[in-house]
């Protein structure tokens, strides 16, 4: 029975993701804040809750290879 070909990790993709779900968590929290008002706490609370999401989304993506 063969095994499925384990999935290589590659630095450079796993970077990639990281910065593309915290830059777009920031945005949409830049979006909200704009609408409430507040453009600067808007985009903090992107940040804060991009940094752990884009964690998450590289260990789902890489988990198997780590």
């Amino acid at each position: 029975m063969e095994q499925p070909p384990r999935q290589n990790f590659q630095p450079a993709g796993a970077g990639a993701l990281l910065a593309t779900v915290t830059v777009s968590c920031v945005g949409v929290g830049a979006l909200v804040g704009w609408a409430a008002g507040n453009v600067g706490y808007g985009v903090l609370g992107g940040a804060v809750a991009g940094v752990p999401a884009g964690v998450f989304a590289v260990y789902k993506r890489y988990g198997d290879t780590l």
